[in-house]
């Protein structure tokens, strides 16, 4: 881990300032969360990937909607289960703060892709601090359009995300999964945003933006994150 560490850049000008001091029941580490509303997602373009097509493990800058730099985040998975699995690999993720601590990790079992039979449906566990289970993200069983449902670790349903009919992202529009209480009520988004023809064509460098309420848990927060990786995975990485 400390080499694939190496190759993210930590210019402090490009950090946000130091989080508040710890606040009751914040995960350490967590902190910044409770100030913000919205988390910005940007993948980093893989050079290697881009000219030769050979799928590298993905890594991601984690922003403020100012584009201050709060997490930086490097997936850690075999190269063999890339190559053959693609989109479909086992999935582990770990967040880092800007002095490498490691703050959150996301995990996705190994499953065929499809939302028609219950054994293919996919689920993203997340923990904070790493093996401290704070949710998960699972998708629902559906003939129709998928939807996601976001659990506590107890297991019970908070949010519910839906999945718009198209999910193409055309002449600079937004792909938007909308964030839903369990009465309907519209509470944020996970966009995927428009970021230019050539990375659109070329890569699957994607960008996304996460919207929530400002007053939301933390842990929930960083679980709605966790949800903006697996729609990642299942709708836009490229094979």
């Amino acid at each position: 881990m400390s080499e694939q560490r190496s190759n993210f850049p930590l210019g402090v000008d490009e950090w946000r300032n130091l989080p508040p001091p710890r606040a009751p029941n914040c995960p350490p580490g967590l902190e910044y969360l409770t100030q913000i509303d919205q988390l910005l997602v940007h993948q980093k373009v893989e050079l290697l990937e881009a000219f030769t097509g050979y799928e590298s493990n993905n890594r991601y800058w984690i922003k403020n909607s100012m584009g201050q730099k709060i997490f930086w985040a490097i997936e850690d998975d075999d190269s063999c289960d890339r190559f053959c699995y693609g989109r479909l690999r086992p999935f582990n993720l770990r967040i880092f703060t800007p002095d490498e601590n490691q703050v959150i990790h996301f995990f996705r079992d190994l499953k065929c892709q499809g939302c028609c039979l219950p054994c293919c449906l996919q689920t993203m566990e997340v923990s904070s601090p790493p093996g401290n289970l704070i949710g998960m993200v699972n998708q629902e069983l559906s003939f129709l359009t998928p939807h996601f449902t976001v659990k506590d670790p107890t297991g019970r349903t908070v949010f519910r995300i839906s999945v718009p009919c198209c999910l193409a992202s055309m002449c600079g529009g937004d792909v938007d999964f909308r964030i839903l209480t369990m009465d309907g009520q519209v509470v944020g988004k996970i966009s995927k945003q428009w970021s230019g023809l050539a990375r659109e064509l070329f890569t699957d460098a994607d960008h996304f933006g996460v919207n929530f309420p400002m007053d939301l848990d933390v842990r929930m927060k960083a679980v709605l994150l966790g949800a903006c990786f697996l729609i990642d995975l299942l709708f836009f990485e490229k094979t």
